[in-house]
């Protein structure tokens, strides 16, 4: 199985649209650091609006906390359209080269043809966020230095500089559990075509048009919105609350859990039914 997952990353690193996102968030991340920079006192001044007559902000709350947080929160609705081009490629793309009946010439059942593509696509979005990880908060520390984190959600929360790298690394693994689950959705529609342009809108139309939905204010809506899995994408963002609600943050990546699980039973399924040889 290794071997089988080290082929398909392979795969996935010869095409240059695996180097797309990367290329995308390093300068997403760069445009974002230097606005920042060249507004950063105006930026803490909106941020604390309404409060600056009542109280006085001291120490350094312009640092790479901030900006690491700002980036993360700007960027990552924007991660699946990164995601989705190397997902829609994996089962899409041997059908286009024409290489599904050599592949299975050799003695490797579907099912372990399956479980090494979703394997390497999880392995090409942990890869992906630890760059996202790498160049948004790590060079934003390096860039900016340290410091308490301020956060503005409706109300203003500050913690303290001890308090804010455990919340980071948290929601970047919950992030991982997000993206996850866009690439298997991804992998599920390219196991069904033959050219990976569909898999691509197909994902990013499911995901707006869930967006869309749960923002519309039925209540028949509002009760499915739990079980979208759009609903549970963003909840990283929770371990930036005060206090952490950990039953929700739980709840979320079990519902996340049982999509990737069930997409990726679902594609099994359907790739070993699948007649590929006519």
């Amino acid at each position: 199985m290794i071997t089988l997952i080290s082929i398909e990353l392979q795969k996935i690193f010869r095409k240059w649209r695996s180097y797309i996102g990367f290329i995308a968030i390093g300068l997403m991340t760069a445009i974002v650091q230097f606005a920042l920079y060249i507004s950063k006192d105006n930026y803490i001044k909106f941020a604390t609006r309404g409060l600056q007559d009542n109280f006085e902000f001291v120490g350094n709350l312009f640092n790479g906390y901030l900006v690491a947080y700002f980036i993360l929160q700007a960027l990552f609705i924007h991660i699946p359209f990164l995601i989705v081009l190397v997902g829609g490629d994996l089962f899409a793309g041997e059908a286009t080269a024409g290489t599904y009946r050599m592949i299975l010439t050799r003695p490797i059942s579907r099912f372990k043809l399956v479980t090494a593509k979703f394997l390497a696509g999880f392995v090409y979005t942990n890869i992906l966020l630890l760059w996202l990880m790498f160049v948004s908060f790590g060079a934003s520390v390096l860039l900016f230095g340290t410091g308490e984190l301020i956060i503005a959600r409706g109300n203003i929360l500050i913690f303290a500089s001890n308090d804010v790298l455990w919340r980071f690394t948290a929601a970047y693994a919950f992030a991982v559990l997000s993206m996850t689950t866009v690439i298997s959705l991804s992998i599920f529609f390219s196991s069904m075509v033959e050219n990976a342009v569909g898999p691509i809108i197909a994902t990013m139309a499911v995901i707006i048009v869930f967006l869309i939905i749960s923002a519309i204010p039925v209540d028949l809506l509002i009760s499915l919105r739990p079980y979208f899995f759009t609903t549970h994408l963003v909840q990283w963002n929770e371990f930036f609350g005060d206090p952490v609600d950990a039953k929700e943050i739980v709840n979320s990546g079990l519902i996340l859990f049982a999509h990737i699980a069930g997409l990726y039973l679902l594609t099994a399924y359907l790739f070993i039914k699948k007649d590929i040889m006519s």
